[in-house]
């Protein structure tokens, strides 16, 4: 069944990002995809996201059509113009990808070649009409397209430390979700308790609602989120039992996966993100049971 079709149907979803390569040897990803083939329901497939040059997300998305799994690639406003964007949202649809997410990306500041120049020609918002505008036949220019294409897309709740600031990125996600956002994709979760009821909010926006699992994978990457990222609300309880468990890197995944199983009773859909341990994924999806 497609990402689509389990959507529409209010049935659960688990999806796992993969990063394309900073070169051209695709076998890492190619390998880490076929590992979870049958056991996701599709890949996402960032842009350069952490500021990092990489191999477009465009080929990433084609490269697991190719091992016959369904993915989703980001797009950006960063990097492109909106003729750029249109034109690798047209040939997303012709190469088999089905599926986009409207991201806000980092600042050049925080990039591997700083030196590079920000386009953002458009917004997140403008982005999404732009969208729709190709699926309902024109561009941006208003000059009708030969042939349309078709996309389930979604768009990010961006991240927030309390109800006040919910509450803001709320209100920029229902501008995003009348702009043509299908689904709703929102920060990591760590403190399930209060996510339990932000997920109330979330929800209440009528789309799905596809909640972020992010791997900690030490002590000292908790420490520094729980200082730098409040936002997170890592907590101690959660790094002391990390340091206090006699095999760490499992502990990691362990949580990892409990938080996707706990997430199931509060959205429609998780997104598994490993950064760099991909080839890590089918074991948090046996902690998981999914």
């Amino acid at each position: 069944m497609s990402l689509k079709k389990r959507l529409s149907s209010k049935e659960f979803v688990v999806l796992a990002e993969m990063h394309t390569p900073k070169g051209v040897d695709i076998s890492e990803l190619v390998n880490n995809g076929r590992r979870i083939k049958g056991r996701v329901d599709a890949v996402v497939i960032p842009d350069m996201d952490n500021g990092v040059m990489r191999m477009s997300a465009l080929a990433g998305g084609v490269l697991m059509h190719q091992q016959g799994i369904e993915s989703i690639i980001n797009i950006y406003t960063r990097d492109r113009n909106r003729m750029a964007l249109q034109g690798d949202v047209l040939a997303a649809h012709v190469l088999g990808i089905q599926n986009l997410i409207a991201v806000k990306s980092e600042t050049m500041s925080n990039c591997d070649h700083r030196d590079a120049k920000e386009v953002n020609d458009l917004d997140e918002i403008e982005l999404l009409k732009a969208v729709r505008m190709l699926e309902e036949g024109t561009d941006m220019a208003g000059f009708d397209l030969s042939g349309v294409p078709s996309f389930t897309t979604g768009c990010t709740l961006g991240s927030f430390k309390d109800d006040a600031q919910l509450d803001q990125e709320l209100a920029k996600a229902k501008e995003m979700v009348v702009a043509g956002a299908e689904f709703i994709v929102v920060p990591p979760v760590f403190d399930l308790e209060y996510f339990a009821s932000a997920a109330e909010k979330i929800n209440a926006l009528g789309v799905p609602v596809i909640a972020t699992v992010f791997l900690i994978k030490s002590v000292g990457i908790a420490r520094y989120m729980s200082v730098t990222e409040p936002s997170t609300r890592v907590s101690e309880d959660l790094i002391k039992r990390i340091r206090k468990s006699p095999d760490r890197e499992a502990e990691c995944l362990k949580i990892a996966g409990e938080t996707a199983a706990a997430l199931k009773k509060m959205v429609q859909g998780v997104m598994i993100v490993t950064l760099g341990w991909e080839h890590r994924l089918p074991t948090i999806l046996d902690f998981a049971q999914l």
